[in-house]
Parts: structure tokens; sequence; C-alpha cells
């Protein structure tokens, strides 16, 4: 069946746009025209985030502060294997992604931390990446309040996606 939902998606697209009069290939191309100078506004900032996150893991900062904040994380009840994740998911995505590789490997897919390890990659998001894109193409530049509110609330949903997968 999910095998279908794209297929369909893009049928109705063009049956809609054929309703409607609208020349589907003029409009692609007009909207992938767009795109190239958009991907070059925001490459240096995509650059920067991704170059910041390597070397935090690569300095072992990451662990370090995994080891630091782990009494608080145990008490909030999220396991200190995933202490990384929670740390790292809020910079990258494919970083978060390789992390939750280690984690299914190390523990199996159907362990206690693999299961919170997914369900806080699939409620979270990369924080400060989609600041960077949402900055790099907006008048907005003061973000004083929605960084810190956001990374608690990927906090709070952490703890919560741990809550839930040992009721569970």
């Amino acid at each position: 069946m999910s095998a279908y939902i794209i297929p369909v998606i893009f049928i109705a697209l063009f049956c809609y746009a054929k309703c409607k009069k609208v020349n589907c290939y003029d409009t692609f191309v007009k909207g992938a025209k767009k795109s190239v100078p958009l991907v070059i506004d925001i490459f240096p900032y995509i650059a920067t985030i991704m170059i910041a996150v390597a070397l935090l893991r690569v300095s072992g900062i990451t662990s370090m502060l995994a080891y630091v904040f782990s009494p608080i994380f145990n008490l909030l009840g999220i396991p200190s294997e995933l202490i990384e994740l929670v740390l790292l998911r809020p910079f990258t995505g494919s970083g978060s992604f390789a992390l939750l590789n280690d984690v299914l490997l190390t523990y199996g897919a159907d362990s206690y931390i693999s299961r919170c390890a997914c369900v806080i990659l699939g409620c979270s998001e990369t924080i400060f990446y989609v600041t960077t894109v949402y900055i790099s193409q907006t008048k907005v530049k003061k973000l004083l309040y929605a960084i810190p509110i956001a990374l608690i609330c990927a906090v709070f949903g952490s703890v919560l996606a741990c809550l839930l997968c040992r009721i569970m």
C-alpha cells in the first residue's frame, strides 16, 4: 500500500494542475531554476553546522558531555547509552542516524534502548540545522527564546519517549 502513495500523489497533482490549466512542465522548470540559488545561499550555513558536528564528535566532546550529564539524564529516565544521541540530535540528522545504527547493532532492534532511540529520533528535530536554514532565508535573526524552548521541548520529548517505551 505504501508503495503507491507517492505515485498517487503525483497523479493527483497532475490531474489537479490539468483541471486548473497549469502547464506542469514549465512550472516544474521554474521551480527547479529557483532552487539553484537557494542551494547556493544555504550551503555555507549547512557546511558550517556539519563541520561543527564532526569536530564535536571527533574531539570527544560529545562523549565527555554524555559522561558529565549522565546523572541528570538518568534522573530524567533517559538511558546513559542514549545521551550522545540526545545531545547530537539537535545538530545533525545524519549523525543521529549513525548513532541509531550503532545502538541497533549493539543492543538489537527489540531492546528497550533501541526502541527509545528510534522514538527519540522520530519525535525530535535537527533544531540547529532547521534554524540555520531558516535564518539564511528570512529576515528574522532574533532567536533568543526560540532555540532554548526548542531544546527544552526536545529533552522533554526524549523523556516522554523513554517513559512511553518503558510502559509499552
